[in-house]
C-alpha cells in the first residue's frame, strides 16, 4: 500500500511559478515511479509528467516541457512538481500518482495508487 498526499496548490497569476509537493507513506519509496497528472472542468485526466524511480528519467506532456520540472527526494519521500510561466489554461486539479510495476508512463491506468489531489488556479 502507498499513501500520497499533495500540497502545495493555490491561485497564482499567469506567469508566475508553484512548487506542489507529493509526501509519499508506506511502500519504499524508492522503489517505484511517480507521475503526475491533472483534470479541468469538464475535461479528462490527463498526464502531465513522471519520474523514474532514481530520478535519472523524466517524462513531459508537450504542453509544459519547458515549463515544468518534475524531480524526487528518496530520502524525504516525497517528489516535486515544479510549475513556472504559468498559464490559464494551466488551471486543473493536480493529482500525483505512484506506479509500482514500471518505470514511469504517461498512461493514467499504468498507476495504482492516487493522492486526492490539489487545486491549482492560475489568473490572467
Amino acid at each position: 500500500q502507498v499513501q500520497l498526499v499533495e500540497s502545495g496548490g493555490g491561485l497564482v497569476q499567469a506567469g508566475g511559478s508553484l512548487r506542489l509537493s507529493c509526501a509519499a507513506s508506506g511502500r519504499t519509496f524508492s522503489s517505484y515511479a511517480m507521475g503526475w497528472f491533472r483534470q479541468a472542468p469538464g475535461k479528462e485526466r490527463g498526464f502531465v509528467a513522471a519520474i523514474s524511480w532514481s530520478g535519472s528519467s523524466t517524462y513531459y506532456a508537450d504542453s509544459v516541457k519547458g515549463r515544468f520540472t518534475i524531480s524526487r527526494d528518496n530520502a524525504k519521500n516525497t517528489v516535486y512538481l515544479h510549475m513556472n510561466s504559468l498559464k490559464p489554461e494551466d488551471t486543473a486539479v493536480y493529482y500525483c500518482a505512484a506506479d509500482i510495476n514500471s518505470s514511469g508512463s504517461r498512461r493514467a491506468g499504468s498507476y495504482d495508487y492516487w493522492g486526492q489531489g490539489t487545486q491549482v488556479t492560475v489568473s490572467s
